[in-house]
C-alpha cells in the first residue's frame, strides 16, 4: 500500500505524490534545445524526485548519466587529480551509468582510477568525455545532483569552466559535447564566483554564465494536490472532499512539496491521536488545520535552516517583522544579498516586486518567533496567563473578554500625554502587543493566521483556529466612522465566507473622545463585537 513520503526521493509506485508529468515535459524541452542549466530550489523541494522522473522520460532518446555529489568527500575536492579519480569511480560504480559506457571509455576511466604517478588532470578526463560524446549512439545528458557539497571548492569551479568550454565549442565549432548538463542543489551556481574568489571578481566571470535561466514552477498546484488526494481516496474511501482539502493545503503551503506531503503524512499515519480517532475523521478542514498546528510546533531541519537564516540577517529580519505586524511594503531588490539568500533557500518570494514570506506556515512560524522575542512579551504574557481560565469557557474562546482585558492593560501602560509615544503605539506597536497578548491564551491548542489581502498599514485580519472553531478579528487604526463602516463590511464578508454569525473588530484610536471598551453591534443577522483601544 502506498504512503506519503517526506524523506529522500518520491517513487510513484510506492508513494502518493502529485503528478509532475507536465513539469518534467517542460524541462525536457530545455534538454531538447541543448541547454545547460541549474535546478536550484530550496531543501525538500522535489529536485531529486524531478530528476528521477526526467531521467525516465529522457532514456528513450538520450543516454543519461545521473550522478550525485553527496558521495564525494571533502578530500576528493582537494586537488583536481583526486577529483578526477572520484568522478571516474562514480561513473564506473553506478550500475545504470556503467552499462552505457563504451568499452574503450571504460578502459580509459579504469586507467585514470588506477594511476599512481602522473595522475589524470581535469582537461585529460574531459578529452575522454568528449570522445564518449562523439562515439555514443545517443546524445549524452549529464545530471549532477547535490552540487552544494562542491560549491566551496576551486576544483569544482574548474570543472564548471571545462563544461562551459565544451558548450561553447559545441555551439561555435560543432564539437562533440554533452547534449545537456543539469546541476541540482540549493545553491545558485551562478553565484559561486563570489563565494570563492572574493568581491573583486564576483559574478561577472562565473564559470556557469552559459547556463539558461530555469524558470519552471516547481511548487505543487492545487489541481495536482487534488489529484493526489483523489488517488488516496480511491484506495481508502474516507469520504473526504478532495477539492476543498486541496485548496486549503495549497493555501497554507503555497505548494511547498515537503509541507504538502507532511500535512498528508500526519493525517494518514494517525499522528494526531489527541484530536481524532480513526483514519477517516481527520480528512477534513479541521484535520488539515490540526496538522498545520503540529507542523509549526515540531523541530525539523527545514525550520532550523529558516530560523538560522533569519537570525543571520538583522536588516531583513526587521523588514519581515514590519511586513507581518505593520503591513509595510518592502521592495524586491534583485541585487540585495540578504533577499537573494532567503529567496534561494525558499523562505521568501518576489510577489509583484515586493518581498513576502513564501507560505502561510512559514509566516505562522515567524509570528511565533517574533512574538517570543518581542520586548512586550513579559508585560503582555503575564496578564494574559493570569486571566486565561476566564478566557476559555466550555472549550470556546471568549474573544470579547480577551479584547476587554487587553484594552484594560493598555489604559495603564500607555502615555496619552506623549503624542510621539501614542503615535508609535497605535501605528507600530498595537497589533504586535495584541498578538503577543493572544499567543499564550491559545498556545498549544490553537493557532492564528493573518489574511494577506487585508494586511496593510491600516488593517489586518486575524483568523484564530481553536478546537475546531474559527474566530475572525479585524485589527485596524481608527480613521473615522466612515472607515469603520468599511471595516465592519469586510468582517461581514469574512463571516459569510466562513459561515459564521459573529465577528470581532479591534480599533486603535488617536481620537481621545472615543471611550475605550467593547460594544456589541448587530448588523442584519450578524453580530460584531467592536473594541476601542
Amino acid at each position: 500500500m502506498k504512503r506519503f513520503n517526506t524523506t529522500a526521493v518520491c517513487i510513484p509506485s510506492k508513494h502518493y505524490m502529485v503528478d509532475i508529468t507536465e513539469r518534467v515535459k517542460a524541462i525536457k524541452k530545455l534538454v531538447d534545445y541543448g541547454e545547460y542549466f541549474t535546478i536550484n530550489r530550496a531543501r525538500q523541494y522535489g529536485k531529486t524526485t524531478t530528476l528521477r522522473a526526467l531521467k525516465q522520460l529522457l532514456i528513450e532518446e538520450y543516454d543519461v548519466l545521473s550522478l550525485s555529489f553527496d558521495g564525494i568527500t571533502h578530500a576528493n575536492f582537494e586537488t583536481e587529480k583526486t577529483f578526477v579519480k572520484a568522478l571516474c569511480r562514480m561513473l564506473m560504480n553506478d550500475a545504470s551509468v556503467f552499462k552505457l559506457i563504451p568499452q574503450e571509455i571504460k578502459s580509459q576511466l579504469d586507467d585514470y582510477i588506477g594511476r599512481r604517478e602522473e595522475q589524470a588532470a581535469l582537461d585529460e578526463m574531459f578529452i575522454t568525455l568528449q570522445r564518449w560524446c562523439a562515439i555514443s549512439e545517443k546524445p549524452l545528458v549529464l545530471f549532477i545532483d547535490e552540487v552544494d557539497s562542491a560549491t566551496n571548492n576551486q576544483v569544482f569551479l574548474d570543472f564548471l569552466a571545462l563544461l562551459r568550454k565544451g558548450y561553447i565549442a559545441r555551439e561555435a565549432e560543432d564539437a562533440p559535447s554533452f547534449q545537456s548538463v543539469i546541476l541540482a542543489g540549493v545553491t545558485d551556481v551562478k553565484h559561486l564566483k563570489s563565494k570563492i574568489r572574493g568581491e573583486a571578481e564576483a559574478k561577472e566571470n562565473s564559470p556557469w554564465n552559459i547556463a539558461a535561466d530555469f524558470t519552471i514552477d516547481m511548487s505543487l498546484p492545487e489541481d495536482g494536490i487534488k489529484g493526489m488526494l483523489d488517488e488516496y481516496e480511491a484506495d481508502h474511501h474516507t469520504g473526504m472532499d478532495t477539492a476543498v482539502l486541496a485548496k486549503l493545503i495549497r493555501t497554507y503551503t503555497n505548494g511547498y512539496p515537503f509541507l504538502v506531503s507532511r500535512i498528508c503524512q500526519l493525517i494518514d499515519q494517525g499522528m494526531l491521536p489527541d484530536t481524532f480517532e480513526g483514519r477517516d475523521t481527520p480528512w477534513t478542514e479541521d484535520g488539515i488545520l490540526e496538522a498545520v498546528k503540529y507542523i509549526i510546533s515540531e523541530k525539523n531541519t527545514l525550520f532550523d535552516s529558516l530560523m538560522g537564516k533569519i537570525r543571520s540577517f538583522d536588516d531583513l529580519r526587521s523588514q519581515l517583522k514590519e511586513i507581518l505586524f505593520n503591513g509595510e511594503s518592502v521592495a524586491f531588490m534583485q541585487y540585495n544579498k540578504q533577499q537573494e539568500q532567503l529567496i534561494m533557500y525558499g523562505f521568501i518570494i518576489n510577489n509583484h516586486n515586493k518581498i513576502a514570506v513564501a507560505n502561510r506556515i512559514f509566516e505562522m512560524l515567524l509570528y511565533n518567533y517574533f512574538i517570543d522575542e518581542s520586548r512586550f512579551t513579559e508585560e503582555m504574557r503575564g496578564d494574559a496567563l493570569d486571566n486565561k481560565p476566564e478566557f476559555i469557557k466550555g472549550g470556546e474562546l471568549d474573544i470579547p473578554l480577551i479584547m476587554e482585558r487587553f484594552i484594560k492593560t493598555q489604559e495603564y501602560i500607555r502615555n496619552l500625554k506623549d503624542e510621539e509615544a501614542e503615535r508609535r503605539f497605535i501605528e507600530e506597536e498595537g497589533r504586535e502587543k495584541f498578538l503577543t497578548y493572544l499567543s499564550p491564551i491559545i498556545n498549544g491548542v490553537g493557532t492564528f493566521s493573518v489574511e494577506e489581502r487585508n494586511r496593510d498599514r491600516r488593517r489586518m485580519d486575524v483568523v484564530i483556529h481553536y478546537r475546531g472553531r474559527r474566530y475572525i478579528i479585524g485589527l485596524k487604526i481608527w480613521h473615522g466612522d466612515r472607515y469603520n463602516a468599511k471595516g465592519e463590511q469586510q468582517i461581514l464578508d469574512y463571516l459569510d465566507s466562513y459561515g459564521l454569525d459573529t465577528g470581532y473588530l479591534l480599533s486603535f484610536s488617536f481620537n481621545k473622545t472615543k471611550a475605550p471598551g467593547v460594544e456589541e453591534v448587530h448588523i442584519g443577522d450578524k453580530t460584531i463585537f467592536e473594541g476601542i483601544v
